[in-house]
């Protein structure tokens, strides 16, 4: 009998009566317990939070900041009240700890009384953070404290962000006021500059007057310096000249004494002598014209004279007489000589009469001007002849004035010198003064010159600052303070989203009941054909005869769980027909596997099916990440099947690429063949009875 037909006799076992068919209802809708039941029953807990009490403790009595009221613990209680997470009740403190004590509340939240103040505090010089108390009991529920952390990091977080734009916002309007005061600033450094300016200027015309008057005092020591030389020269002379005056004044006041007389009887005599006097210059001066006049013609005429004479000397004296003639000398020949040599000196005396007057013209015409003068004070002199006596004692009195002004004069020249001496080290210092003033001058000018250079920079600075000092506006200020107060938000891609727990975990329930089904199958029928095996049939037969069956129980168990999960419970899978032809896969492995574990170790088989199922849920990584377990979960992590069932349904549950389905294929494919050889091994085997066959040592 073919394998086939064997398999549909076992299966007719379960319609002859109400228990066996009881026994396959209950065969079916076995994985349901396993798989939809767990499913359903945690399909969407995050939904549900709000039906969870819990207790809300409000202390806040609030606080001000800035002229304005701030009640953040009102603000946080109306936000969670609001929200749809925990079923919040406001109680106080102590019931709120009995609550959390005794179960009645899962948790608890309290906002202590100082919150606002410590939220306000980070305007002002003490900034403090305030903080939210969570109490916990999990004693009560584990997985509620675990969740409580989670949704009140985002409270927190929300709390923080709040009170981060209220702090936020007041940095940005003091950006702006900021912004203000530095343009005022920058206005009143460009005033400063042009001031500045200006005194550079006029310290540079200070400087340069100062110059100016350091030359000037360096000459005025020099002045000074050479008048008190020239001060006490004036001295020396001064003094000199009232010496003399006074032996003038002696002189000639005894000069008076005894001309005084004298000049009163001889005043017409004088006179006379001073027209005579007067008169003879004057003729004196005539003759001076004429001699001037006439030197050279008399010269001329000597030179002629003598050339007349001395030709008549040489024609009568000097001439040879004829041989033969013996007529006497001429005996006016030496007179003729004597008048000759007469002329001769009289010419050479002329020419240098002549020559005289030519060469010494300008003393003749001194000569002449003295004479005039001579001639002048003559004629005054004999006007004045009359009044001598009158005028000898005028001048004895202006001279001793002159003497007693002389000696004045020295006085006041001793103190002149003394003066200028004191006005020469004036002078000195002054110089010395000058020359200091001079060099601050230039040390003030050249501190002032920087004092531009940096006052420009700082106007351009502080034009500068003001240009990076943002101005925000409501608008800009707003949106701002939103990112700096929340700088960095968790933007998530999730590729192949699972829309809740149930879907999540699917992957791992599905292929644990399918195991269970198995199990479950292999208690009710036998891992092989008892007749086929009195029957002699071949191993391979048999294997299939007792595979079969639970395989076609798999399948219809696959088909009811997937129905229930999809239409149910509204399990959404990316690929469903797929999903369901692998799990026909992954029957067909699990009962192969369970199948042979039953045929090969009998009644110990089953324990070993129970021991295999609880190594494969803990090591496929189902829940949490495989790497998160111990190193022996890790160790057989690759070698189970569930492991590559487990990857295999989240593609093509939740979508993704198939590598891991085909690999998942292939492995069960691998186990399966590998299993039904090993359970037509142990069939053939089993086609020889032994005592312990007969007598088993353990049954279940």
């Amino acid at each position: 009998m073919r394998s086939p037909r064997l398999a549909a006799l076992e299966l007719r076992r379960f319609g002859r009566g109400r228990l066996p068919r009881a026994a396959l209802v209950a065969l079916l809708v076995l994985p349901l317990l396993y798989g939809a039941l767990y499913l359903w029953s945690f399909w969407d807990p995050y939904s549900r939070l709000d039906r969870i009490p819990v207790a809300l403790v409000n202390d806040d009595r609030g606080a001000s900041a800035d002229g304005k009221r701030i009640t953040a613990g009102d603000d946080i209680a109306e936000g969670l009240r609001d929200s749809d997470t925990f079923d919040w009740r406001e109680v106080g403190a102590d019931e709120a700890r009995r609550g959390v004590e005794d179960g009645t509340y899962y948790l608890s939240l309290t906002v202590p009384a100082d919150f606002s103040r410590r939220v306000a505090s980070g305007s002002g010089d003490s900034p403090e953070t305030g903080a939210l108390e969570v109490r916990t009991n999990d004693a009560n529920n584990y997985l509620v404290g675990q969740i409580s952390r989670t949704v009140f990091g985002e409270v927190r977080r929300a709390a923080s962000t709040k009170t981060s734009r209220s702090f936020l916002d007041r940095i940005f309007v003091s950006f702006s006021d900021i912004h203000d005061e530095t343009v005022k600033a920058a206005k009143g450094a460009d005033e400063l500059k042009g001031g500045i300016g200006k005194a550079e200027k006029g310290s540079q015309d200070l400087a340069d007057g100062l110059e100016d008057a350091r030359k000037g005092s360096g000459k005025l020591s020099e002045g000074l310096k050479d008048l008190h030389r020239g001060a006490g020269d004036l001295e020396d002379g001064a003094r000199k000249v009232a010496d003399g005056t006074r032996t003038l004044a002696g002189k000639v006041n005894a000069l008076d004494a005894g001309l005084g007389p004298f000049l009163e009887d001889n005043e017409g005599a004088i006179g006379d002598t001073a027209r005579f006097v007067a008169g003879s210059a004057a003729r004196l001066r005539g003759d001076l014209d004429a001699l001037e006049k006439r030197a050279p013609a008399a010269a001329k005429d000597a030179r002629a004279a003598s050339g007349t004479v001395d030709e008549v000397h040489r024609t009568r004296c000097e001439a040879p007489a004829p041989a033969e003639d013996t007529a006497p000398p001429d005996p006016a020949c030496p007179d003729l000589e004597r008048a000759r040599d007469a002329t001769a000196t009289a010419a050479t005396v002329a020419d240098e009469v002549s020559a005289l007057v030519t060469d010494r013209r300008d003393d003749l015409e001194e000569l002449d001007t003295r004479l005039g003068t001579l001639e002048k004070q003559a004629r005054t002199l004999a006007d004045r002849a009359p009044r001598l006596s009158e005028d000898l004692d005028d001048a004895v009195t202006r001279i001793n004035q002159l003497n007693t002004g002389a000696g004045k004069v020295a006085a006041g020249a001793k103190k002149l010198a003394k003066g200028l001496g004191t006005a020469e080290t004036g002078a000195l210092d002054l110089d010395k003064g000058v020359n200091r003033l001079k060099t601050g001058a230039d040390d003030l000018n050249g501190g002032i010159y920087r004092l531009v250079d940096g006052s420009g920079e700082l106007a351009g600075g502080l034009h500068q600052g003001a240009e990076r000092i943002p101005d925000y506006d409501r608008q800009d200020r707003d949106r701002r303070t939103e990112v700096m107060a929340d700088p960095v938000r968790l933007v998530t891609h999730d590729l192949h989203k699972a829309p809740n727990y149930g879907t999540g975990f699917a992957p791992y329930f599905i292929p644990l009941s399918l195991w269970v089904g198995a199990m479950v199958a292999y208690m009710l029928i036998p891992p092989m054909n008892r007749r086929a095996l009195a029957a002699g049939a071949s191993a391979r037969r048999v294997a299939l005869a007792g595979w079969l069956p639970v395989l076609a129980i798999g399948v219809l168990q696959t088909v009811a769980l997937m129905s229930v999960l999809h239409w149910a419970l509204g399990l959404r899978m990316a690929r469903a027909a797929g999903t369901v032809g692998f799990l026909f896969l992954v029957t067909a492995c699990f009962a192969a596997i369970v199948q042979w574990l039953n045929a090969r170790f009998g009644a110990a088989g089953r324990i070993l099916v129970l021991a295999l199922l609880m190594l494969q849920l803990t090591s496929a990584g189902g829940t949490y990440p495989v790497q998160t377990s111990p190193g022996f979960f890790n160790a057989l992590h690759p070698f189970l099947p569930m492991t590559h069932v487990v990857e295999a349904l989240r593609r093509l549950i939740t979508g993704g690429g198939l590598g891991p389905v085909w690999q998942a294929c292939a492995v069960l494919a691998a186990f399966t063949a590998g299993a039904l050889a090993l359970t037509a091994l142990t069939a053939r085997r089993r086609q020889v009875w032994t005592l312990d066959r007969l007598h088993p040592e353990l049954s279940l």
